[in-house]
């Protein structure tokens, strides 16, 4: 990330927070915790993942964030037959200059929309391994970086539902957040029927920011303040998780940093430069939930478990009292 962009002010990222939202809202109705999800996602340097049953409008809240940024994006449709290759690129012999010519695949975006990725197989499924983590792609030997900023935001069905492939447990922990759109309301469902009947509600939406200004907006965010009693709070609800006897694979460090890094937005978005317990609480089980497993026979107890220990997990764990900008 270039740290020489133009640093703006707390209204200036206010301000733009709050039209993207709004520009991605007036798509999506009714689902406001979904829509801020997203942007944090981005903010935050983070990918997510959509798991939710076909048609409550996953792919619609991913193409309207994308609509909503003048950037660069690409959607992928996984299919069993995709390959590894149409995601990342392949090296293409060109016989006129005897060399091989790089040719650039699918992942090569600011925003890349990563459709029913668990159709596919799980070696395609990983070649987004390495793009999620390092922001890079080698194919040959030879790295190509991605362009700045990179989100994927993937959109996966129900494991039970035929055609699935699960997700390997190295893929899922690359995704900062896993959310869920859930069924509309009646009055926003009512509301759909009545007007998208007639337009399509992505023409109407128009780029509220480009590239640079999305990076503007994330340098900001790092900005945010993280007292010291609030970083060992992030670390104690991670251990907890590993020590938690009801769960078999605790939070990763990677799920910390990334707890934190999330926290920092959704400060952000609510106008202050400080991290809160609150904050903390509220992202850890979109944060950390679909990185852990449930230990054996737990499932019998509820149909949630994971999150179930998570909310024990946040009622046990001590919360810090010195947390404000000093």
């Amino acid at each position: 990330m270039q740290e020489t962009d133009s640093p703006i002010t707390a209204e200036q990222f206010a301000v733009q927070t709050s039209r993207i939202i709004a520009s991605v809202s007036s798509v999506i109705d009714g689902k406001p915790d979904a829509v801020r999800s997203a942007l944090v996602c981005l903010l935050a340097e983070g990918h997510l993942l959509i798991e939710d049953v076909p048609g409550v409008g996953k792919t619609m809240l991913a193409r309207a964030l994308a609509a909503s940024v003048d950037a660069t994006v690409r959607r992928i449709q996984f299919t069993p037959d995709l390959l590894p290759g149409d995601v990342t690129g392949v090296s293409v012999y060109d016989p006129a200059d005897r060399e091989f010519e790089f040719k650039r695949g699918a992942v090569f975006a600011n925003i890349v929309i990563a459709d029913e990725i668990n159709r596919a197989s799980p070696k395609t499924q990983s070649a987004l391994l390495e793009a999620m983590e390092e922001q890079q792609v080698t194919v040959d030997g030879t790295t190509h970086p991605l362009p700045e900023p990179f989100l994927v935001v993937a959109t996966q069905n129900p494991l039970e539902m035929e055609g699935t492939y699960p997700l390997p447990e190295a893929q899922r922990d690359r995704f900062m957040m896993r959310i869920s759109m859930g069924y509309p309301d009646a009055a926003a469902e009512t509301l759909m029927l009545r007007q998208r009947e007639r337009i399509n509600p992505l023409t109407a939406v128009t780029a509220i920011a480009d590239a640079a200004s999305i990076r503007q907006l994330i340098v900001w965010a790092r900005q945010v303040h993280v007292a010291e009693p609030l970083e060992e709070y992030a670390v104690a609800l991670a251990q907890a998780t590993r020590m938690d006897p009801s769960l078999h694979l605790g939070a990763s460090p990677r799920a910390t940093l990334q707890l934190v890094r999330a926290a920092k937005v959704w400060a952000a978005l609510d106008g202050r430069d400080f991290v809160l317990p609150d904050d903390l609480t509220a992202l850890l089980i979109p944060v950390f939930a679909h990185r852990l497993l449930p230990a054996r026979g737990v499932h019998r107890a509820g149909a949630q478990p994971v999150e179930a220990a998570l909310r024990q997990i946040i009622d046990r764990v001590p919360v810090p009292l010195a947390i404000g900008r000093v």
